[in-house]
């Protein structure tokens, strides 16, 4: 590619993306949208992270774990406990890391 090529792709990713993700911002009234994809967008963060974090759980390079000597399973187990218990993510993330150190420091895994 010459470097006008570059610069002409550059520009129109930027505008692409401008205009998506401005999309909602751009018209003066709000959009009507129907009551079922209302409550669907209620679960879009949830899903988007689930889809991000699950795989880094129970895979390792791009295979699924084949053993329970895996402290991020532990590390998981111990977080979800403990948010289910107290609701806090500071904490959750404290015993979540703290199993998680342990484990990989004190156990080799």
């Amino acid at each position: 590619m010459s470097t006008w090529e570059t610069v002409l792709a550059i520009l129109g990713m930027g505008l692409i993306t401008l205009l998506t993700r401005a999309f909602f911002l751009i018209p003066q009234q709000e959009l009507p949208l129907p009551d079922w994809l209302k409550d669907g967008l209620r679960y879009a963060p949830l899903a988007a992270l689930a889809a991000v974090i699950v795989p880094e759980i129970v895979m390792s390079n791009g295979q699924l774990i084949s053993t329970w000597k895996d402290a991020r399973l532990y590390a998981t187990a111990v977080g979800t406990a403990y948010f289910l218990w107290r609701g806090g993510i500071l904490g959750t993330i404290i015993s979540g890391t703290a199993v998680m150190l342990a484990l990989r420091i004190g156990l080799g895994w």
